[in-house]
């Protein structure tokens, strides 16, 4: 059946209040938001302590309606997140797996490369060397320490000449025959080597100990004290070794003596070089002291012409 069409709220005092008060509110509030209108047109600096005292008062409610809807809008992607993450997982897993081989391919190029670099630094002939051979074998379990050369007496090796590889020095010529040479390493006990620290000069012995490792020893000097880290190289005194090639590191701090490891490893250097004996060079000659002549050389003309000489009785 069709509602009727009196909608009178009938007898009842209550519903008739409410429709009375209902009229009423609905009336203030278009004449207050007719009043604001025409505030804001004709009066707008009157108008914005309004406008910023509504804004106050609706910012608290604006931001809880923003994160409540960023919240629900945002459920939805964290559930394909969620959903997808042993899948991403699993892609990015097969991705490090897949880079593994290029990234190893690559630090060994970087290896090699670096390798190449001090083979090729070896190779380049200088003067002082005398042939750039190959250490065929050395020895590494017994006390005495000694290396195999592929180069001999044909190749212009001689006995004391000292072999040098691309990381520092490695020892010197013991015995040569046709085309091989026997090398005392720098680890033997029979090897001693002056050496001079890096940092300061400082003068010291190089001693091999026969179990891979050398003594830096002091020479006559009471305030040496080694520290681990020091470099030392040949000083040249005594000729054979140049100066300046790298001979070890220093491993443990020691007042007089302190164990070192060489640069140079014969097992695993590929190329070394024989170089010339290095020979210091001669002491100037010290300068005649101002107004002081030479002493006079009788010359052997002189000499004969004194003794042609008659003497007179």
């Amino acid at each position: 059946m069709a509602p009727p069409r009196d909608r009178r709220p009938g007898f009842s005092r209550r519903a008739q209040y409410g429709v009375f008060f209902g009229y009423i509110l609905a009336i203030a509030g278009g004449v207050v938001g007719a009043v604001l209108l025409a505030l804001s047109l004709l009066n707008p600096s009157t108008f914005a302590p309004v406008r910023a005292g509504m804004a106050e008062v609706t910012a608290p409610v604006s931001s809880a309606l923003a994160v409540a809807v960023d919240t629900v809008s945002g459920v939805p992607g964290a559930i394909a997140s969620w959903w997808n993450v042993h899948g991403k997982n699993a892609e990015l897993t097969a991705q490090v797996a897949r880079a593994r081989p290029a990234l190893v391919a690559g630090h060994l190029a970087q290896l090699e490369n670096a390798r190449l670099r001090r083979l090729l630094a070896v190779r380049d002939l200088q003067p002082a060397v005398i042939v750039t051979a190959r250490i065929v074998s050395s020895s590494a379990s017994s006390t005495r320490r000694f290396g195999l050369l592929n180069a001999g007496a044909w190749q212009g090796v001689r006995e004391g000449q000292p072999v040098q590889g691309p990381e520092g020095l490695v020892g010197r010529v013991l015995e040569t025959g046709p085309n091989t040479a026997r090398v005392l390493l720098l680890t033997d006990p029979q090897s001693i080597v002056p050496v001079r620290r890096l940092r300061d000069g400082l003068p010291a012995l190089a001693a091999g100990r026969g179990d891979g490792l050398i003594d830096i020893r002091v020479i006559d000097t009471d305030d040496a004290h080694f520290k681990s880290g020091d470099i030392f190289v040949t000083s040249g005194s005594g000729g054979i070794f140049a100066p300046g090639v790298l001979v070890a590191r220093v491993l443990q701090p020691g007042p007089e003596t302190a164990p070192a490891k060489p640069f140079a490893r014969p097992d695993a250097t590929d190329l070394v070089s024989v170089r010339a004996i290095y020979t210091p060079p001669p002491l100037p000659e010290p300068a005649a002291r101002p107004g002081t002549a030479p002493s006079p050389q009788a010359s052997p003309t002189a000499d004969a012409a004194l003794a042609a000489t008659p003497t007179r009785r």
